[in-house]
């Protein structure tokens, strides 16, 4: 079954926060606030303490269902919001069994792409050296290039 796709008016303010908008990073828990207060051996009043908090200093956005944490929540937990990318080019016959074993390492989100190389990595730059070790020791790994950001543009 298919979506529907919107039109109109709905279509038009879509494109308007989509190129006007500023990307930034967040990290969603889909939970409701009972399962998160039950999982940290909480009440829900004091886990509703303490996300007023965080949501008070901006670390989090806050939802029927889901928390997000937002890039000032990132920043406070030293994580950085310029990732670093790897691209790497690997032995046809390895490249199934690669992407399986690179899934599991600490990145953010893995690419398959077309071109000269076979998969992009997007990794925080606190796991390129951990994540650049794990592929040393990955049997089909031809060549790899890292590229840190410094800067995000928008």
């Amino acid at each position: 079954m298919s979506k529907e796709v919107p039109s109109g008016r709905p279509f038009r303010l879509l494109r308007m926060m989509y190129t006007e908008g500023k990307p930034v990073t967040i990290y969603t828990m889909q939970v409701k606030q009972s399962e998160l207060a039950k999982q940290l051996e909480i009440s829900r009043q004091a886990l509703n303490v303490h996300l007023r908090k965080l949501r008070d200093l901006g670390c989090i956005r806050t939802g029927r269902g889901f928390i997000d944490v937002t890039e000032e929540g990132l920043n406070a937990l030293g994580v950085s919001v310029n990732p670093a990318f790897i691209f790497i080019k690997i032995s046809p016959l390895k490249r199934e069994e690669a992407y399986q074993a690179m899934s599991n390492f600490p990145i953010q989100r893995i690419f398959r792409v077309a071109g000269d190389m076979d998969a992009v990595l997007l990794v925080e730059q606190e796991k390129l050296n951990e994540t650049l070790r794990k592929l040393a020791l990955l049997k089909g790994i031809k060549e790899t290039k890292s590229y840190v950001t410094i800067q995000t543009l928008k």
